[in-house]
């Protein structure tokens, strides 16, 4: 064993031990957070907007600080934007991560040093955790890549500003740097197919041992290696050990990945964002992600089905129940205050407490009141592939409203198959059968015949990737939309049938 190994060993044993500290308090570790939060805020403009100097409790926070989304916040961040200080957090931001989909173009999230210095942790602590689980520690001598977007950064009033995965490249410690890939040049490449390309060329006779990024980028990566060498990934890259992702559900790529690896290889589920690093996977053998409770940031729930309504109940997790998919809100130590991040989550435990994504509360289907959200039709992608062993590349769901003819409407499954079923009809029918079983809603429009069962388009190979170069989100921190509620994504990717 190494001297490097030995010490991520020791080091990994430390961690675990401060982590087990609050894991065991959690409702203590969270009103430690919401206190420092407010005492920070108070001097600020919205904290002296929303009065933090009277707020003792969440109720006090709730009856003062609404819930609000970027566009109804951006406001304030557009005083931060401009140069001006002590608006949301004492001081300046020292960085703004630049991110794109709102309805008033790119978004500039603050990140202060306080909450870099928490996503910094996260991520290290993620794969100390594994380490300290495990026991492996070779992995630590190879070397690791993390696809991701470009670290140069720019200027805004005197603030840097770049993607967060290029702003988290500026803080890989010392002794990884040796052993990160790709070299700087190449990840400053802003073309993402010509970035593949020359990623490939500088990793295809390295040992690689760690792998990170979003699933259908990596997929990209592998398929290309594959393409230069003629051999799996996993013969190519004999220690590779670790596979390190997040952004989406991974269970829908899985058998493509262990396909084109050809074996399976260990993976750490992360959830980060630019407004902070919430959860990671903490054990190999269980299912979610563990809430992250000390690393500045205070969250409440507000349950998906209520979030419409005029006065929704905002709770903190002291009263989070399983199986609830909630809307995750958040109070940063950026300045985010009530923010609404946008994604659903739902419990698994509650000691300790581990989450999942389900989703994003604009992604869903209810053109007809069926409501059905991403982890529904990832769950049924993963039943269907598991009984026809079909591989999956990607997918999206879209409603059919006014199909022609006298036809009822559907739900439309856009599909790129790397190994389409033997039976195409079979893997609709799992594919609807899962969905009824999971959603009451969807099973009683079917029943009552106001929908009929989904159909499937298949997509050509490498329609998706089109589709996004299309829209300008080829690569990086981009992912597929899974679900809308509308065609604006199915009518692109007609173009992508498959003939």
């Amino acid at each position: 064993m190494s001297l490097k190994a030995i010490a991520a060993k020791i080091f990994a044993s430390r961690i675990a031990k401060k982590n087990a500290k609050w894991i065991k308090n959690p409702l203590d570790t969270q009103e430690q957070v919401f206190q420092q939060l407010i005492q920070n805020g108070e001097n600020t403009v919205f904290g002296k907007d929303h009065n933090f100097r009277n707020i003792r409790s969440h109720d006090d926070f709730v009856k003062r600080v609404p819930v609000r989304d970027y566009e109804e916040l951006k406001v304030y961040i557009d005083r931060v934007v401009s140069g001006e200080a002590d608006i949301l957090w004492p001081g300046k931001p020292i960085y703004f991560a630049k991110t794109s989909g709102t309805t008033s173009g790119a978004k500039y999230i603050p990140i202060t040093e306080a909450s870099i210095k928490h996503q910094v942790e996260a991520s290290r602590n993620a794969i100390l955790n594994y380490i300290h689980e495990t026991g492996k520690t070779r992995f630590v001598d190879g070397k690791m890549i993390f696809l991701q977007g470009s670290p140069e950064l720019t200027e805004k009033n005197g603030i840097k500003l770049g993607r967060l995965s290029g702003i988290s490249a500026h803080y890989v410690p010392n002794y990884l740097q040796k052993n990160r890939l790709p070299s700087w040049e190449t990840n400053c490449i802003e073309d993402w197919e010509i970035k593949v390309d020359k990623i490939v060329e500088e990793t295809v006779e390295q040992d690689m041992t760690v792998i990170a990024g979003i699933p259908s980028w990596v997929q990209m990566y592998f398929e290309k290696l594959q393409a230069a060498t003629g051999k799996k990934i996993g013969d190519l890259f004999q220690n590779f050990e670790l596979f390190i992702f997040g952004g989406v559900n991974y269970e829908p790529y899985r058998a493509t990945f262990e396909n084109l690896i050809g074996r399976k290889v260990a993976s750490i589920e992360l959830f980060p964002a630019s407004e902070g690093f919430f959860a990671y996977q903490d054990r190999q053998n269980e299912k979610g992600m563990l809430l992250l409770l000390n690393s500045g940031i205070f969250y409440e729930f507000i349950a998906a089905e209520d979030f419409f309504n005029e006065k929704p109940n905002r709770i903190t997790i002291k009263d989070v129940e399983i199986g609830v998919n909630y809307v995750m809100i958040i109070s940063t130590n950026a300045g985010l205050w009530a923010y609404n991040l946008g994604d659903t989550v739902q419990f698994i435990s509650l000691n300790p407490y581990r989450i999942i994504v389900s989703g994003r509360i604009k992604h869903f289907i209810s053109a007809f009141g069926e409501h059905v959200i991403a982890k529904e039709v990832e769950q049924a992608m993963q039943e269907a592939i598991m009984a026809t062993e079909a591989r999956v590349n990607e997918f999206t769901v879209a409603p059919q409203i006014i199909p022609e003819g006298k036809e009822l409407p559907y739900h439309e499954w856009f599909i790129e198959f790397e190994k389409p079923p033997a039976k195409m009809d079979v893997f609709a029918l799992i594919l609807d059968q899962s969905l009824q079983e999971q959603n009451s809603y969807y099973f009683d429009l079917i029943k009552g015949k106001i929908l009929q069962p989904l159909k499937i388009t298949e997509i050509q190979t490498g329609g998706f990737q089109e589709y996004m170069k299309s829209v300008g989100k080829l690569g990086g921190q981009n992912k597929v939309q899974r679900l809308s509620n509308d065609r604006k994504v199915a009518d692109v990717l007609e173009k992508q049938k498959l003939s």
